[in-house]
């Protein structure tokens, strides 16, 4: 376990080097990737989203691709195409930006619903669909989706079937004044992270992955995770609660962080902290809670407040 744990300290470390003062975010990403599981960035633009991304993947050696959604773009375009062959007579597969490891879906929310959904089944699957024919997209797999606040003009809100099939969501936030006034200094030549190199690699990262799911959980965390994501379903605030699988993804949230604090076991602080980034985007508020200004946060929260943590 001690040699993952400097591998994963060091892709932090590294990544800090681009990212200046949002160490809790790039943990959290980490742990995603700890999780095989999907992350929405959702913040302001010029934060720096797509480098916290390109950051991650340059520090595992991945296989890397950026797929810019706009409203013209089409579900072919991410999942690939047929075409016929008329030398063989058979139809060959051409890929779609979709085969590659670590996927940046940049601006998600302002494609089209309908090439939105073309999404889901791979970020469910690990698999693509082509006119009849399955296709598995490279392991590890992981889709990094950033989006700016729906309020800004010619977005299209993700469907809740897909905010559901993210793991987590995080946002960055800018920077603190002095933060940003190093980041000033650092990029004064050039960008950092045109000179990063990689300090892992996916062998490492899908070793590590394994690792994860071997954390133990007690069958009193099991029932203190389900307690939790029962509790948002029961508020009178909420439309939507959580689903079994944000149950799922706590569970895994939870070993994920519990290894990268260099345990073997599960803590009840280690589902406190992940219940917020695990579930606050896949709740729906009610339109009376939002008229009190109530949040996805607040419902987390006090859920969370409202379970007895096992002893």
């Amino acid at each position: 376990m001690s040699d993952h744990n400097a591998m994963l300290n060091n892709v932090i470390d590294n990544v800090e080097k681009v990212i200046i003062g949002k160490r809790e975010a790039i943990e959290l990403a980490l742990c995603s990737f700890l999780c095989a599981g999907h992350v929405l960035i959702e913040d302001m633009p010029g934060v720096g989203k797509t480098s916290l991304v390109s950051a991650m993947a340059k520090s595992f050696n991945c296989s890397f691709r950026r797929i810019q959604f706009t409203p013209d773009i089409l579900p072919s375009d991410i999942t690939g195409f047929s075409m016929y062959n008329q030398k063989t007579g058979e139809f060959d597969y051409h890929q779609g930006a979709i085969m590659s490891q670590i996927i940046l879906a940049d601006e998600i929310n302002r494609t089209s619903p309908k090439t939105q959904s073309s999404l889901l089944e791979v970020m469910e699957e690990n698999q693509v669909t082509v006119d009849g024919e399955t296709y598995n997209v490279p392991q590890p797999f992981i889709v990094f989706a950033t989006q700016n606040p729906i309020e800004y003009l010619g977005t299209y809100p993700l469907p809740e079937a897909q905010l559901d099939r993210f793991f987590m969501r995080i946002s960055l936030g800018y920077p603190a004044a002095e933060e940003e006034s190093a980041m000033l200094s650092r990029f004064k030549e050039s960008n950092p992270i045109r000179s990063l190199q990689p300090v892992a690699d996916s062998s490492g990262l899908i070793e590590a992955q394994e690792l994860v799911t071997k954390i133990h959980v007690d069958e009193k965390i099991n029932k203190y995770i389900v307690a939790i994501v029962r509790a948002t379903r029961q508020s009178e605030d909420v439309a939507l609660g959580g689903s079994p699988r944000a149950s799922l993804c706590l569970y895994r949230a939870a070993q994920a962080w519990a290894l990268y604090s260099r345990r073997d076991f599960v803590i009840p602080d280690d589902v406190i902290k992940m219940a917020v980034p695990v579930m606050e985007h896949r709740l729906v508020l009610k339109q009376e809670a939002r008229l009190k200004r109530l949040t996805s946060k607040d419902v987390v929260d006090t859920a969370v407040k409202a379970v007895r943590a096992p002893l």
